[in-house]
């Protein structure tokens, strides 16, 4: 299972301002730093801003703030505020009809997995992560 483009960028981005998270962060620092476009970087970002994460700050001297605590958002909260959580209940082999009454061959093992990675997105913030990513000053 991997996460889809959109996602990975928001948490790289999100991953990235946390290091210094009462920092403002200018676009064209993210863009340059995470290498990503400026129309995708804006796109994101004013996602992130609907969803809570960060605030945006116009003119000159304009950037991204965060709104809420590093330590009161998850890797969970990002990804599935993108992609939703549907995508992480589905069965691994696609079969529409796949439950604990109707398990295909993977659906226990899938499950058990799916379980932990759904609790550690969930139960991981920003801030359990900064200490584990270098730093890039």
């Amino acid at each position: 299972m991997l996460l889809g483009n959109t996602a990975q960028y928001a948490l790289r981005i999100l991953l990235y301002m946390s290091e210094k998270p009462g920092r403002k962060y200018p676009a064209s620092e993210l863009i340059r730093k995470l290498n990503i476009s400026d129309k995708y970087l804006r796109k994101i970002m004013t996602h992130m801003a609907k969803a809570g994460f960060v605030e945006s700050i116009r003119g000159r001297y304009g950037g991204y703030v965060f709104r809420k605590p590093v330590q009161e958002i998850t890797i969970g909260d990002i990804i599935f505020s993108i992609e939703g959580k549907g995508k992480y209940m589905e069965c691994m082999l696609g079969l529409e009809k796949c439950d604990d009454e109707h398990p295909c061959r993977l659906h226990g093992t899938w499950f058990k997995i799916r379980t932990k990675i759904l609790d550690m997105f969930d139960n991981t913030s920003l801030e359990d992560l900064i200490e584990v990513s270098p730093s890039r000053d």
